[in-house]
């Protein structure tokens, strides 16, 4: 049996015009960005946007292809990884979501789909670490987060670090996934701090 593959919510709300484009490509600065596959640094990323985005990205250029309430950018990102926008009904309201999809994989889209309605039809908000992180990554800038370098040892390079304030110490690095729960609920906005956990099933 083929496992199905993973997706990630990378930005929590209705993200700008501006904030878009930017998680276009939230792994610009990747290491060895023109060596290897990039597909899995993007494939299976996806966040909601709002109608006037979804319907200015129909418009850019003609479809790759057009199924129902779906459609995917003749542009690919990387590989066969293309950027796919659905048009989902949920809890009675229709919502506009982005996803990176890879379409050597013939499930892939409609795996998407599923995902993207089983996560927002959640009766309670609430959010993962991995989707916490993953938001802090997505709105940090540039210049505050990177990717482990020489200077870390071996076994850490090409992880995504951030930069976080130590007040009286300065700023400091530190590997993304290893920020404490303090930590991370610092990064975030404040109407997500407190959001709860999921409930494990």
């Amino acid at each position: 049996m083929i496992p199905s593959p993973a997706t990630a919510k990378v930005f929590q709300g209705v993200a700008s015009r501006q904030q878009m484009f930017r998680m276009f490509d939230r792994h610009a600065q990747r290491p060895n960005h023109w060596d290897g596959d990039a597909a899995p640094f993007y494939s299976g990323e996806w966040f909601e946007i709002g109608e006037t985005e979804h319907h200015y990205m129909f418009e850019i250029l003609p479809p790759l292809w057009i199924r129902g309430a779906m459609f995917a950018m003749r542009e690919f990102m990387t590989g066969s990884v293309t950027s796919v926008f659905f048009a989902l009904r949920i809890d009675a309201a229709i919502r506009y979501f982005h996803g990176y999809c890879d379409l050597s994989d013939k499930a892939f889209v409609e795996t998407m789909r599923v995902a993207i309605i089983e996560r927002e039809s959640r009766p309670m908000r609430a959010m993962t670490r991995d989707e916490r992180l993953e938001h802090i990554w997505s709105t940090t800038a540039d210049d505050y987060r990177g990717y482990a370098g020489d200077r870390w040892p071996k076994e850490m390079r090409g992880r995504r670090t951030i930069t976080l304030y130590g007040g009286n110490e300065g700023t400091f690095l530190k590997l993304l996934d290893e920020l404490t729960d303090e930590e991370i609920a610092a990064k975030l906005p404040v109407h997500l701090r407190h959001l709860p956990f999921p409930i494990a099933a």
